[in-house]
């Protein structure tokens, strides 16, 4: 019997997209507006995962209490501050993202993208790829109840490609992503675009590390199932 096709599930921000650093210096400048004093490298360690966690998180690390109306503007202030940067040319596809997927496609191998970013903030990242969401299947945290490192916008991704979770590879830059994908049962591919090291995203559950979608696309056949 043939081998089924593999299907790849993309996180978006530092896997195909160059944006980390500016979603920190984003959510830095969302905190700051609203007097909460937080070092901008642990915003760095929280990039990846759902907002409402995010901000769970920061409760707990300053001590503070977030009400639903600070929590929004939280929200709004740093949507607003990504979209200026990202207007400004500061964001880019990283090294070999836009052929990686032109590479899937053309083999025939399934492919989508699932964030946990807002539609908001994406919708400006799938233009630089190049990527339709009318074409290709994306989900956003708006499409789910809960994002990383809960496996939901995995599993809805899958679901919208009609393929079996567990024939499927994710590929994500950040701890988030790898625990998502192992509790989803699917295989984890780690990139280090978004400035985790090779150990914590294999201690996360990555199968495979590789530095950028370039390199990933160069070793393509160490992960892709052929029919």
């Amino acid at each position: 019997m043939p081998r089924r096709n593999t299907a790849f599930l993309f996180d978006l921000d530092g896997t195909l997209v160059d944006s980390v650093y500016q979603h920190v210096l984003a959510w830095k400048e969302a905190l700051d507006a609203e007097g909460i004093d937080l070092s901008v490298w642990r915003i760095h360690r929280r990039i990846g995962m759902s907002g409402g966690l995010f901000t769970r998180v920061l409760l707990r690390e300053t001590g503070l209490e977030i009400s639903e109306e600070r929590r929004q503007r939280l929200y709004d202030t740093h949507a607003e501050a990504f979209n200026r940067l990202h207007a400004q040319g500061a964001v880019k596809p990283l090294p070999g993202a836009r052929e990686l997927l032109a590479y899937l496609t053309e083999q025939d191998l399934p492919w989508a993208i699932a964030t946990s970013g807002q539609l908001r903030t994406a919708i400006h990242n799938l233009d630089a790829l190049g990527v339709d969401p009318a074409k290709v299947p994306v989900v956003t945290r708006d499409q789910v109840r809960h994002a990383k490192p809960d496996p939901d916008l995995f599993l809805a991704a899958a679901e919208r490609l009609g393929v079996d979770i567990h024939h499927a590879v994710v590929v994500g830059d950040s701890v988030w992503d790898m625990l998502a994908a192992q509790r989803a049962r699917a295989i984890g591919v780690g990139l280090l675009s978004g400035g985790y090291g090779e150990d914590e995203l294999a201690r996360a559950g990555a199968l495979r590390v590789y530095e950028d979608p370039a390199d990933m696309l160069k070793r393509i056949d160490e992960i892709a199932a052929r029919a």
